[in-house]
């Protein structure tokens, strides 16, 4: 059908014009998406009734398998938080150093990675924007800083929500897409170190800090790899940021010059109750991992038989189980276990009240709602545009107008999709089965333009106007959005196009 790739491509072209055009949110535009690509699917690419049903039905256990990660990771940072853990950390970073460069690094770099892994949302800049300002930073610079520093965890932070939305859109098992997208996300998180530098105190902070980058980056990267490469993906960020908190407290002795003032803090025993709760999530985590352990707890699967569906065009869908939830075992249950341990260990310690669970209950639902609406809506349209051809169409488009150079653009799809939604979880949902389906129509490795497609989302993700008023809210710089965004976005350009050439060069 002559023009049936700009037809595909109405329901993307709609996001993008409610999201930036009219400033709508996700839970606005997503539905009103998915409204059209039903619309088109049924009215142009011979989508019946049935398989829309049927789509709606895989979408609906796609939806679930996020969602399930998306609320434990914030249940599990509002039990910390109402803790008082996120406090005890906050007040102790900033006396690790008076060198200005190194506590960018150590706050925005860092302790935001840290935050990413345990909590995303915004957490991130929301949490360590404040302190920066108060250290001295201006509040631009402030919010910049974080912002870019935490990008490289997006991905494999917040237990893995964003590659599991990866893994859930092009069932494709993890062995195939972890390393590359760790690989290509800890090669950022250097850039990120790089960039967090520059925006602290220009090429001077470069210049006296490389050595320390380097250190924090290959040390952050690397741990992020290793576990995500072994199977434990949904701790990889978590890991990561961990790691960085280590290394970047040992820099710290390194390069403070007035130790004597930092004695307090160094020695402060509030440390071990501030990183209880992590430390039981990556415990439960391992021992999930226990090959006993692991098949008891795969004993309940929702797993549901889907039959071939086939479109009045022709275009097929394979008969399939679609995706298979193993409850017991999922990182969502890890994480409401770790939330359960954590919330008893703190009642037990005296710092929650009888009413904690309520607020931390109230709040959970409050944040998470309306984004898990959204999800559902931009997970559906997602689908149904695989299921009715419409994917498979525009894949041929771009094939066709790309070529060879597609490694190129990959990142910048996915930028794209995080920076119109704010979030790399949607930007892996809407785009990542349209990189799928051009990779295998070009013969590229799928691996690679994947792990470029969440890579890209990461990175994009962290100037999406959703994302920035997050951080300019907690900072006084709220209406001042365009101006964090002016600040961050060559930063944010250069990252993507690192992200770009490397994508190339693995391919070429």
């Amino acid at each position: 059908m002559t023009g049936s790739w700009l037809l595909a491509a109405a329901p993307i072209l709609l996001i993008l014009l409610l999201m930036i055009g009219l400033r709508w949110g996700a839970v606005r535009a997503g539905p009103a998406a998915w409204i059209a690509a039903v619309a088109v699917a049924y009215l142009f690419f011979g989508a019946q009734f049935r398989l829309l049903a049927l789509a709606q039905a895989k979408a609906l256990l796609l939806t679930l398998d996020v969602l399930l990660i998306v609320w434990g990771a914030y249940l599990l940072y509002r039990v910390t938080d109402e803790g008082g853990a996120i406090g005890v950390l906050a007040d102790w970073m900033p006396k690790l150093t008076h060198d200005r460069g190194m506590q960018a690094l150590l706050i925005g770099w860092a302790f935001a990675s840290f935050l990413q892994g345990v909590g995303g949302f915004g957490v991130p800049t929301a949490v360590t924007a404040p302190l920066l300002i108060g250290l001295g930073f201006q509040p631009v610079a402030a919010v910049a800083i974080p912002s870019v520093g935490h990008a490289w965890s997006v991905t494999f932070g917040s237990l893995a929500s964003s590659f599991q939305a990866l893994l859930s859109a092009t069932d494709l098992p993890w062995e195939l897409l972890a390393s590359p997208s760790a690989l290509l996300l800890g090669c950022a998180c250097i850039g990120c170190g790089l960039a967090v530098a520059h925006l602290a105190d220009g090429w001077r902070s470069i210049r006296r800090l490389l050595g320390q980058v380097l250190v924090l980056g290959i040390t952050m990267g690397l741990v992020q790899y290793l576990l995500a490469a072994n199977g434990l993906w949904p701790i990889a960020g978590l890991g990561g940021g961990m790691a960085g908190l280590g290394m970047g407290l040992l820099l710290a002795l390194r390069t403070q010059r007035r130790l004597r003032t930092n004695g307090n803090a160094l020695n402060d025993p509030r440390l071990a109750f501030a990183l209880a709760g992590y430390a039981a999530l990556v415990g439960i985590t391992l021992v999930v991992q226990i090959p006993p352990v692991h098949a008891w707890l795969s004993a309940i699967v929702i797993s549901v038989p889907f039959p071939a569906l086939t479109t009045r065009l022709g275009y097929t869908t394979p008969a399939g189980p679609g995706r298979q939830i193993y409850l017991l075992r999922h990182a969502g249950a890890i994480l409401v276990y770790s939330s359960i341990f954590t919330y008893l260990l703190y009642r037990r310690v005296g710092v929650l009240d009888r009413g904690a669970w309520r607020r931390i209950a109230s709040d959970t639902g409050r944040r998470m709602a309306p984004s898990s609406l959204g999800i559902l809506a931009l997970v559906s349209m997602a689908v149904i545009m695989n299921h009715a051809g419409m994917t498979d169409s525009l894949a041929e488009e771009i094939a066709l107008a790309v070529g060879i150079g597609y490694p190129l653009a990959s990142p910048w799809i996915g930028a794209l999709g995080a920076f119109m939604t704010g979030s790399n979880t949607n930007s892996n949902v809407v785009f990542a089965a349209l990189q799928l389906r051009t990779a295998q129509l070009l013969g590229m490795s799928a691996p690679i333009i994947l792990a470029a497609q969440t890579a890209g989302g990461a990175l994009g993700s962290v100037i999406a106007p959703a994302k920035i008023i997050v951080g300019t809210a907690t900072s006084g710089l709220s209406g001042q959005e365009a101006r964090v965004l002016r600040r961050m976005a060559i930063h944010t350009a250069l990252l993507i196009s690192l992200m770009s050439f490397l994508a190339w060069l693995i391919l070429a």
